[in-house]
């Protein structure tokens, strides 16, 4: 069904080529809304990043936090934390404390080379749902403070954890989108190595595994992982694995599949959704027009088919094809950012989208 409603956005453009790629975005977004007669998104930006602590003490103002709970979702930009002065050089990172915050526990990753974009691995078409919560990273994997700590100048000592509702509820992710692709999960851990932590993660998504008959099912070590993308990433549909592991596995699938300038994510929970590509903020090219606005173009495009989903939506989900086919058009035709090979600009890339859509 189509609800023809209006849907409330956050929009927080971030720092690098955030304020370049975001505003891309939210005219591929204006375009592909309006080209299937759905109703025009309500954007709401909302300060993050160094701007944020320029102007509100914060690189998260609590005023952010509380704006971005009244969305129906939101779309952030990449952050340069490691440039913020301290204190928040030191603290969680803007994305960190968002995911923190909402508890945004999926963090969903697709890979799909697309003809002419110089993609390594051709016919590749997969999606990464990496457990955002837990895992080895010490800013997850606590309530409060971190699991990183020095009990002597040379000593450094980091915690994992893992827990079964985590791990099930992950898992749940990423066996219903494999219902509704190519009904195949690839567990990825280290049990040879690591027990009774990724071994539990292997174990758990196994059971859950049991309740999607109809999905086949493989593991395999994150080592030999890596190898397995590298030759034949075209044979895997969808991967679930801890938060590390998932992190790696994203970067070195979305190189695969063009340069991580094409490698979107969605970072969900069962009520909330953000849009946010995987790569960084990028800022020895900021301000120089040669980012390219894909994958962010494309996480939005995510946020569009989640929310048509949790709504009953086909307006947006149709909005979301809409862009993803628009994008296709456009690398085949030739319009590349430098990074795929052409000369296009940031801007002119977008428009070149937003046109199509609108042609």
């Amino acid at each position: 069904m189509s609800t023809n409603r209006s849907y409330v956005l956050g929009l927080l453009e971030g720092d690098g080529i955030g304020p370049e790629i975001v505003p891309a975005t939210v005219g591929v977004v204006d375009a592909a809304l309006a080209s299937v007669g759905a109703a025009p998104t309500d954007w709401r930006p909302l300060p993050m990043g160094r701007s944020a602590i320029d102007g509100h003490g914060s690189p998260i103002p609590d005023t952010t936090l509380e704006g971005l709970a009244s969305t129906d979702g939101w779309l952030m930009g990449p952050h340069d934390s490691a440039a913020y002065p301290e204190p928040w050089r030191s603290r969680l990172n803007p994305s960190g404390t968002v995911r923190k915050h909402f508890q945004l526990f999926a963090n969903i990753r697709p890979a799909k080379s697309f003809p002419g974009s110089g993609a390594i691995a051709e016919g590749a078409d997969l999606v990464i749902v990496r457990e955002n919560t837990q895992g080895f990273y010490a800013d997850r994997n606590t309530f409060r403070g971190t699991g990183e700590y020095m009990p002597t100048p040379d000593v450094a000592i980091a915690s994992g954890v893992f827990t079964r509702e985590a791990i099930e509820r992950n898992a749940r992710v990423a066996f219903e989108l494999a219902e509704a692709r190519g009904k195949h999960v690839t567990i990825v851990h280290k049990a040879n190595v690591l027990q009774l932590t990724t071994g539990m993660f292997r174990d758990v998504c196994r059971e859950v595994a049991a309740d999607h008959p109809g999905v086949r099912v493989d593991d395999f070590h994150i080592d030999a992982m890596t190898v397995h993308l590298v030759r034949r990433a075209r044979d895997f549909d969808v991967i679930v694995t801890e938060n590390m592991f998932g992190d790696i596995l994203s970067d070195l699938a979305g190189e695969l599949c063009g340069s991580l300038g094409v490698a979107p994510s969605l970072n969900a929970s069962a009520d909330r959704a953000m849009a946010q590509a995987s790569h960084g903020s990028a800022p020895d090219i900021a301000g120089q027009g040669r980012a390219n606005p894909t994958a962010m173009i494309l996480s939005a495009a995510m946020l569009l088919e989640w929310l048509a989903g949790r709504h009953g939506d086909d307006a947006l989900a149709r909005a979301a094809k809409a862009v993803d086919a628009a994008i296709a058009a456009t690398i085949a035709d030739g319009v590349l950012t430098p990074d795929m090979g052409g000369t296009a600009s940031t801007g002119e890339f977008g428009e070149a989208i937003a046109n199509r859509l609108k042609g």
